[in-house]
């Protein structure tokens, strides 16, 4: 399935809600659950999530998979992911701005809780982790392409999430979190002088 491609400011608010990124989120690490067992995950009675549900069905993010009734049908992500396009419009910059900010709180408390909980994983694990920082200086275009060979190297196990078929033995949930973004302004907008960051190497 390809990303679903979010452009218009009205589909972007269907999904800024924590309860729908939360849904959107277990669906896509679980599989096909109904509104009963999404309950249990995210901390919201089989109403609520029902509800949140139907309203994500009008917009594309989630269908029914087949099956049972009611709160005991299951539901299914309609796509894995989505792409938020950049945009001058300033309604759908700020919806897109909501969707990625309860998106990102929820991936860094992820993250967090990897922090806390890390000594539980094998050696391997620990090894095979990465926590860098690096700081570049980039054009736009070469930030583009840097971006573009990024995204190819994690596009090449995106079936994996569709088809547990194709997931080799020991194979875990693993996020890549991939955040690039200009730390001062380009020369004539600059403000206030900014505090650079130290490089800092992979550990």
């Amino acid at each position: 399935m390809e990303p679903l491609k979010l452009t218009d400011a009205r589909t972007l608010r269907a999904l800024a809600h924590p309860a729908r990124i939360a849904l959107y989120e277990e669906l896509a690490y679980g599989g096909a659950m109904t509104a009963t067992e999404l309950s249990k995950r995210i901390g919201e009675t089989p109403t609520a999530c029902s509800f949140h549900l139907r309203q994500m069905a009008k917009y594309g993010f989630v269908e029914e998979a087949g099956g049972g009734r009611g709160r005991a049908r299951p539901w299914r992500l309609a796509s894995f992911g989505w792409n938020i396009p950049a945009t001058h419009d300033p309604e759908t910059q700020v919806a897109g701005d909501a969707v990625l900010r309860l998106s990102r709180e929820r991936a860094f408390a992820r993250y967090q809780r990897w922090q806390e909980t890390k000594a539980v994983h094998p050696r391997e694990w620990l090894e095979a982790a990465n926590d860098s920082d690096y700081l570049s200086y980039l054009t736009a275009e070469e930030l583009q392409q840097v971006n573009r060979e990024l995204h190819a190297v994690l596009e090449r196990f995106r079936d994996r999430l569709a088809d547990p078929a194709k997931r080799p033995p020991g194979a875990l949930p693993v996020e890549t979190l991939l955040l690039s973004y200009p730390i001062e302004p380009p020369a004539g907008d600059r403000g206030p002088e900014p505090h650079a960051p130290s490089p800092n190497r992979p550990n």
